[in-house]
This record gives structure tokens, sequence and C-alpha cells, in this order.
């Protein structure tokens, strides 16, 4: 199993964060049982202060080089990583995509149908490279402003809606797709740093809907439990 994580910036992190990704690789040493290797064409957090995706200072320093994979980006959705998921699978081989992303394209770029769209066409350009690549997606998880406009949590849902919607009609028995059950107890104010982007507890949250997605749907790894 060759991973890639794909995702925005919940994915990718920022200095001094631990980010799911790494909760998931703790997660998947703990309960796969087979040889797997995580890739991608990026390996960094991203600096708040410099503005550019160029820290290594993860949570964990001894978080390894080789676990650190991934292709996620700091204001990326999937209107940004359409365009690379080709490459970026036939490059690095990947043949299972653990995606979490939505939430930049609806606050930024395209409304809800325009990102379920890039959604559909991100999956086309990875199965052109890889007809029997696997994906988990993950739905938007509304963040602080969705509390307060009431329009962008309109968005939101009807993004959920749709994705929903797309891996229902794509996926197949050579290229499944599961869609993640969003943590029923994510709590804003305890589960992220700022509204948006994941504190520890929410880092297990999520990697626990992935990994959860796993178990439930392929039968791989377990059910996910926090490393001790």
């Amino acid at each position: 199993m060759r991973i890639m994580f794909v995702g925005d910036s919940m994915t990718i992190g920022s200095a001094g964060d631990y980010t799911w990704r790494y909760r998931m690789w703790q997660h998947l040493n703990r309960t796969y049982g087979g040889p797997y290797r995580i890739v991608g064409p990026r390996d960094t957090l991203y600096d708040i202060a410099a503005a550019e995706p160029v820290s290594y200072d993860y949570g964990d320093p001894g978080f390894p080089e080789r676990a650190r994979r991934h292709l996620a980006g700091w204001g990326e959705g999937w209107l940004h990583m359409a365009p690379l998921i080709g490459e970026a699978v036939r490059a690095h081989k990947a043949d299972t995509l653990l995606i979490s992303l939505g939430l930049i394209d609806l606050g930024f770029y395209t409304d809800a149908d325009q990102t379920a769209e890039n959604a559909r066409r991100f999956l086309t350009e990875a199965r052109a490279v890889r007809p029997h690549v696997r994906a988990v997606l993950l739905p938007v998880i509304p963040n602080v402003r969705a509390s307060g406009d009431p329009d962008f949590a309109a968005q939101c849902d009807r993004f959920n809606e749709l994705l929903a919607k797309t891996v229902a009609d794509l996926s197949t028995p050579a290229s499944p797709l599961l869609l993640a059950s969003p943590p029923e107890d994510y709590a804003l104010d305890r589960d992220t740093y700022d509204g948006t982007h994941p504190s520890p507890s929410g880092e297990h949250l999520l990697a626990a809907a992935f990994a959860d997605a796993m178990y439930q749907g392929w039968d791989e790894g377990g059910p996910y439990e926090p490393a001790a």
C-alpha cells in the first residue's frame, strides 16, 4: 500500500504541529499488518512567519522523513490539486489517497457545485494515470466562519451532499471510493486552535475518521485508538 495524503492547510499543518498525518502514521504502525509506504512530492509544514511551506519543525522531531510525504498546501483546494494529482500519482505510484479538501475552495474560490466538479476532475485525473487507485474522502468540516455566515454554512452542507453523490456515482470495484464520516463530537473550541486548524485532539479525530473508514470499508488496519 502506497498512501498519499492530499489536503489543504488542515493537512499540511504549520510549524510546531504534529498533524493528523502523523497521527495516522502512528495508527498504521500499530494496526496495519502488511508493508506500506507514505508517498508524495512534499514533506514540509507551512511557516506562517515566512508565508511559505518551508518548515520541518514537526511537533515530534522523531517523525521520520520517509513518513512526512504528502500533497497538501496552505490555501490549496480541489481547484489547485486537480491539475497536480495525475503527475503526483504517476511519479510516486500512489494507490491509496486520503483526501481532506473543500473548505478553502468554498471560502475563497468556488461555490459548492463548482467545487464538486473539481473533485470529479481530480478523481478522473488520478484514474487516468492509475486506473485502480482508491480513495477515502472526508466531507468538509465547517469552521468558525460557518457559525456566523449562514450562506457559507449552506455552501458547506451543499458541497457535502454533492461529495457523497460523487463517491456513490464514481466508486467502482476496481477503483473503490469511501466517504469518511466526519467526527460527530468535533468541537471548534477544543479541536481547533483558531476555529479552523486542528489542535492535537482534532488531529486525532481527523486521523480516526480516515482510519475507521479504511477498517470498516476495506478491513484494513483497525479501529483508531490514540497512541499512549
